[in-house]
């Protein structure tokens, strides 16, 4: 076998299909052992989702119980001419793509900026485990279970929607809030609404933070998902390694600056769909921020 045979059959597999099952077995039949092949194989058990390849929204804001936008938007306070920029990682309101579906169990990623004194009105959702978490600015968030907070950089919100619940999502501060918000779906449907947070005060840590975890997991995190899924952050400014089950599969999210990624160079907004049990990141010079949901290959795929 060549390697130009071995380059048809990355190419040849769809990015949802465990590449590094191929990987293994080529591996084997080339016995290669340089530490160069072994890194080129690893490579390419990833894809990345670069962001100029993501699908950007841009509602009218009265789509949202939302006045029209300044003429004088800068004098504002505003870093956009429209109350709501939105990156959609996946299939998503007006975006249709069948191939950016979902991914595993992940539904959803918008990775959202909205200007000051802007936002979603109340709205419904059901059956999803919805997990929110702040870049920058301030997020107030009011529910239909009686909730009612603000939360600020490195905060985490999460919820099921279970039977049904409505709320609302506000930029009630006076500089732009980015937010990243995730629907998983969960194992199973008609659950009991719940809604949680976990706030972050001063700057965010530096290293791995384990927020989420399966109901089933006995890993003790600060939530629990109705679903097989793990969800965690990172801020790093220096080489480090996560290691994760065996047989898993992340979305990667580099929510700030940039870096390496498994050999893979990645910048901010950038996704990166992933198939191994270890993310080895070497970030910038400016340090790296990211979001990773991991589940095992096969959970959510319908």
């Amino acid at each position: 076998i060549s390697k130009a045979t071995v380059s048809v059959l990355y190419c040849s597999n769809p990015p949802s299909y465990p590449r590094y099952m191929i990987a293994l077995i080529i591996s084997a039949i080339l016995s290669e052992s340089s530490f160069q092949a072994t890194t080129e194989i690893m490579r390419q058990a990833l894809r990345r989702v670069p962001a100029d390849k993501l699908y950007v929204s841009e509602p009218d804001p009265s789509w949202f119980g939302n006045g029209r936008n300044p003429e004088k938007w800068e004098a504002e306070g505003w870093s956009a001419s429209n109350w709501l920029k939105s990156r959609f990682h996946f299939e998503f309101a007006e975006y249709r793509d069948n191939n950016r579906q979902q991914f595993g169990s992940l539904r959803v990623m918008n990775d959202d900026l909205v200007q000051p004194d802007r936002g979603f009105g109340t709205h419904p959702h059901r059956d999803m485990e919805i997990i929110t978490y702040v870049v920058h600015g301030e997020l107030t968030h009011k529910d239909s279970m009686g909730t009612a907070e603000s939360l600020g950089r490195g905060s985490v919100q999460y919820m099921t929607a279970g039977t049904g619940v409505s709320h609302s999502e506000y930029n009630s501060g006076g500089s732009p809030l980015r937010f990243i918000q995730s629907w998983i779906v969960p194992r199973q449907r008609g659950l009991k609404p719940n809604y949680g947070s976990v706030t972050q005060s001063g700057p965010i840590p530096e290293g791995w933070k384990h927020y989420g975890s399966s109901t089933s997991n006995p890993a003790k995190t600060p939530f629990k998902i109705n679903q097989e899924v793990d969800m965690h952050t990172a801020i790093l400014h220096k080489e480090s390694s996560l290691d994760l089950p065996p047989n898993s599969q992340s979305y990667v999210l580099c929510v700030e600056g940039g870096g390496v990624i498994n050999g893979e160079k990645v910048a901010q907004y950038d996704g990166m769909e992933l198939f191994t049990d270890r993310l080895h990141v070497v970030p910038n010079k400016e340090g790296i921020h990211l979001l990773s949901f991991t589940m095992p290959q096969g959970v959510g795929v319908q």
